[in-house]
């Protein structure tokens, strides 16, 4: 288990005196790694949680650059950025605010070719991508590396989040076995309902690394923020589901790695 620097003592003392948190949590927190997929107005902002939480590093994954209407909602960035690679200014406003968490920048997107040794090289993922291809492969892989994922999700007013424990509990294709169609570029967002969600998702993490409380494990969290509805939903592993299910095309293997749920706070 890693130290902390009197500094970081500092900086995390108002956390650290949380109930069931203290000095423990804060290092695993220190210790962790944490895979953020698309970097905008959710994965952006949760990463910005994280980083001011003391995750020890994080890992952003954007392709593309910047956009003059992705401006009402991504706080990491600067008018002055606009045209330019995004995950870039991402990395470097968190290490402004943090410069004691390691922040690699991948400007690529999610894809077949990269996402295995992009979920191997962390502890667990948050999935904020833009599109269900990417969230696909994302899940897939978490599923085939036994790598926790919080998946997060909004489309105007509306929202939804859950942990996806590999074997444990369903997966994104056991939710949602029918993809819909979304077009990156005609859904409306307001800057607040993804500040709202992605503050969620970093609590989500958050929990799952250092088991402190208990996060939404087989529940699907709903929100719809236009009327301040909050809704817990039930949700089941699907056994003849393709990715995760009995015949799935990789099983279980104690060898893929890092063990679930509280062993993520070990």
């Amino acid at each position: 288990m890693v130290n902390l620097t009197p500094t970081e003592l500092e900086r995390y003392r108002r956390q650290i005196m949380l109930p069931n948190f203290g000095e423990l949590a804060q290092k695993r927190l220190k210790s962790a790694t944490v895979m953020v997929t698309g970097v905008g107005g959710l994965g952006g902002t949760a990463a910005l949680y994280l980083a001011v939480a003391g995750v020890g590093r994080l890992v952003l994954v954007r392709g593309g650059d910047l956009r003059l209407d992705d401006m009402n909602r991504q706080i990491l960035m600067t008018d002055d950025w606009v045209g330019k690679p995004r995950v870039l200014k991402a990395k470097e406003t968190l290490e402004a605010i943090n410069p004691d968490v390691q922040i690699d920048a991948v400007h690529e997107y999610i894809t077949a070719e990269n996402v295995d040794s992009l979920v191997q090289s962390a502890d667990m993922a948050l999935d904020c991508a833009h599109n269900f291809d990417e969230r696909n492969l994302l899940n897939e892989a978490c599923v085939r590396w036994r790598k926790p994922m919080v998946e997060a999700a909004m489309d105007g007013m509306e929202a939804y989040l859950t942990t996806i424990i590999p074997g444990v509990t369903p997966c994104l294709s056991c939710l949602f076995p029918e993809k819909p169609d979304w077009d990156q570029r005609g859904f409306s967002v307001l800057g607040a309902v993804s500040g709202t969600l992605a503050c969620l998702t970093a609590m989500e993490a958050i929990k799952l690394i250092t088991g402190f409380s208990q996060p939404l494990l087989s529940q699907l969290l709903t929100i719809d923020l236009a009327r301040m509805e909050f809704a817990k939903r039930r949700s089941h592993r699907d056994r003849s589901c393709p990715v995760c299910g009995n015949n799935a095309p990789w099983r279980y293997s104690q060898s893929n790695s890092m063990e679930t749920t509280s062993n993520c706070s070990q």
